[in-house]
């Protein structure tokens, strides 16, 4: 069974890379052979200097993009057939005898600390080259090692406790563990959406109050034409970070806040902002938040579920060069194991399905920009997203198949035409 099992995984891992590659190749050439001309539905809209940006800019994005697929099978790789996550096992092993948590807690680290030190090149480059390269850097070298220390904190002081939690509900909660630990994550993420806007998202920007005028009086009166009723509506200083632009909202009750970048408001006209906004409260005037959350809950109660159904399996283990692992339900140890393997090796079994998460995403986008178009402006919006197409150097000549797996958004053609016949 092992055997068996180790050879379905690296097929698919070959079969789910060369799709990867295969796509991102699809997008190279069809990005290449659309960047001589604007399409002419854009073509009043958009300079061919700005159309050529961005197909520069997505063609760079990818092909670093296929560097980081390569990169991260052979850490795969190296994780499962390699020996490396069996190396770090028995490492931590003679450190800390026995099924202890402080085990799972170092096994966690080690792998993470991998994951980050093999990722940190690629973090930097995309930042402080492809980004500047663009003009979409504003990131300094202090701004950036300052967000990743407060990112390791927040890991540390939230995510470690967390995982304590989930280790000692598999092992003590008996053959239904992956119920509670499905009830504790469900309630973590609900949590984290509560607590967010307020105390998480202030550690990075700065965000202020929307400044009294016109265009402060036109959107509550959007809100009140909408009946959404928010916690305030702030600016935050994405500037200091990026000239990308965008506008959303969080929390949800009463911690509900609206907030715009800076970017966007220095780039839209009211009218385009109103529009912007109209579209976010056309998520949540559709329920699209409590929907995705209720289809991602499902899932994860799934994926919960096969992870108990395999976990105390020595062909799990064996098949991917990690050794049985002892009895799950009882080790700390193995629960650990478990949940890094199925962690490590799950997008090999669910990248196949991400049309259907990318189908589901852009049904919502259809619904928010046709609630957009009846409670502001369809032709403002269209106006707004052209401009954040062009200001964001986003393609608008992606391949179909790409965009279909890769993007939660509608590509722009469709978007456009969809809004100018609804």
């Amino acid at each position: 069974m092992a055997t068996l099992f180790s050879l379905v995984f690296l097929t698919l891992l070959a079969c789910t890379s060369a799709l990867r590659a295969w796509l991102a190749f699809r997008q190279l050439r069809h990005v290449a052979a659309h960047r001589g001309a604007v399409p002419a539905e854009f073509a009043d809209r958009i300079d061919l200097a700005d159309h050529q940006k961005a197909a520069d800019y997505s063609s760079a994005k990818i092909r670093l993009g296929l560097l980081e697929l390569a990169v991260d099978v052979a850490l795969l790789l190296l994780f499962t057939f390699g020996g490396l996550l069996f190396a770090f096992d028995q490492f931590w092993r003679d450190i800390f005898p026995g099924a202890g948590y402080a085990h799972g807690l170092a096994l966690f680290a080690s792998v993470g600390s991998t994951g980050f030190c093999v990722g940190l090149p690629f973090s930097l480059y995309r930042t402080f080259t492809l980004e500047a390269r663009f003009g979409f850097n504003k990131m300094t070298p202090g701004l950036y090692v300052a967000d990743l220390c407060k990112q390791l904190l927040l890991t540390v002081l939230i995510g470690a406790p967390l995982l304590l939690a989930v280790l000692w509900l598999m092992g003590a909660m008996g053959e239904r563990w992956w119920l509670y630990v499905w009830v504790a994550w469900l309630g973590f993420n609900l949590l984290v959406l509560l607590l967010y806007p307020t105390f998480i998202a202030p550690l990075f920007n700065k965000f202020t109050p929307l400044a009294d005028g016109a265009m402060k009086d036109r959107i509550e009166a959007l809100l009140a034409r909408c009946g959404f009723a928010s916690s305030g509506l702030f600016v935050m200083d994405g500037s200091k970070r990026s000239a990308h632009g965008n506008a959303y909202f969080t929390g949800f009750g009463r911690a509900k806040r609206i907030v715009f970048f800076d970017t966007l408001l220095d780039k839209l006209a009211p009218g385009e902002v109103e529009a912007v906004l109209a579209h976010e409260l056309g998520h949540f005037k559709h329920r699209h938040v409590w929907k995705r959350i209720a289809v991602m809950a499902a899932l994860s109660l799934a994926l919960l579920w096969l992870l108990g159904q395999v976990i105390d399996q020595p062909w799990f283990y064996e098949g991917l060069k990690v050794g049985a692992g002892g009895t799950a339900q009882n080790s700390a140890i193995s629960t650990a194991m478990a949940l890094i393997l199925f962690s490590l090796v799950l997008p090999v079994f669910t990248f196949p399905f991400a049309p259907l998460m990318s189908w589901l995403s852009r049904r919502h986008e259809f619904e928010a920009d046709a609630y957009a178009a009846k409670q502001a402006s369809g032709s403002e919006l269209i106006s707004a997203l052209l401009k954040l197409y062009r200001d964001n150097a986003a393609t608008l000549t992606p391949d179909p198949l790409f965009s279909l797996f890769h993007d939660s958004h509608p590509p722009a053609s469709q978007r456009i035409a969809q809004l100018r016949n609804p």
